[in-house]
């Protein structure tokens, strides 16, 4: 039984064939719990079994795509175990989902915020969208195999510019690095995302598992080892620097 009493919510929008999974969590910018892993791995498989859902679209509740984890969270006595014991399985279900994955970002995409982002297929940004990867400042390292997807998705130049400096990176530069497909106004990401997923959606379900199986090819396996990776040098670092008491940021 969790000792957390934050409570988290992934809400739930059928447009026909498109899925739309909210992270709904907004007093919070939509910082994840433990429970939250839960619940957005447990939608997340629902939607790759329905036949009826072709494709699905990430968003967040509110000013935030998400800030990533709660600090508080990870404060909680035995709530740092809790957490790892969740992401696991969430990040195995976003390596494997087999549907075209789109994300609709708005405002602060922090942490695992950002590197969701990275196993979504399509990101659309609007212009309040600031795309931060903290890891540095928190003195930590690179998760959810950002290590190796975010060269693939931006070069790496500007990977390790956004990995090394904590820098946050602006919505058109998202777009002019290929963090992100496209770019639109205050407010209207998941207007264009949902545009985007229903003209994806007009083509039949096992076509587009096929073709994003081959683009995917040998994904999963890559991300699980760089993952294994990625928590060895995160433990490696807390033993030499010791226990950390992060600040609530969220």
């Amino acid at each position: 039984m969790s000792g957390s009493t934050s409570g988290y919510a992934v809400a739930v929008e059928n447009h026909e064939q498109v899925r739309v999974l909210v992270l709904d969590r907004p007093q919070k910018l939509n910082a994840f719990t433990a429970e939250g892993y839960r619940a957005l791995a447990a939608q997340l498989a629902l939607a790759a079994e329905d036949r009826l859902v072709s494709v699905c679209v990430l968003t967040g509740r509110g000013r935030a795509f998400s800030a990533g984890v709660d600090l508080n969270e990870v404060n909680r006595r035995g709530g740092g175990a809790e957490l790892g014991a969740e992401f696991d399985p969430l990040l195995e279900c976003l390596a494997r989902f087999p549907k075209p994955l789109v994300a609709a970002a708005s405002g602060p995409a922090v942490g695992f915020g950002a590197t969701i982002l990275l196993h979504c297929d399509l990101v659309v940004v609007d212009e309040t969208a600031t795309i931060r990867l903290p890891f540095v400042d928190l003195m930590t390292c690179a998760e959810a195999a950002s290590s190796w997807l975010l060269p693939l998705r931006v070069g790496p130049q500007q990977a390790s510019w956004m990995m090394l400096s904590g820098v946050p990176m602006q919505a058109d530069e998202a777009v002019a690095t290929g963090f992100a497909l496209a770019r639109v106004p205050s407010g209207q990401a998941l207007e264009k995302a949902l545009a985007l997923a229903q003209l994806i959606a007009s083509h039949p379900v096992d076509v587009l598992v096929a073709n994003k199986r081959l683009l995917r090819e040998g994904y999963t396996e890559h991300i699980a080892a760089v993952w294994q990776r990625e928590k060895a040098a995160m433990a490696d670092l807390a033993e030499k620097l010791g226990p950390l008491t992060w600040p609530d940021r969220a």
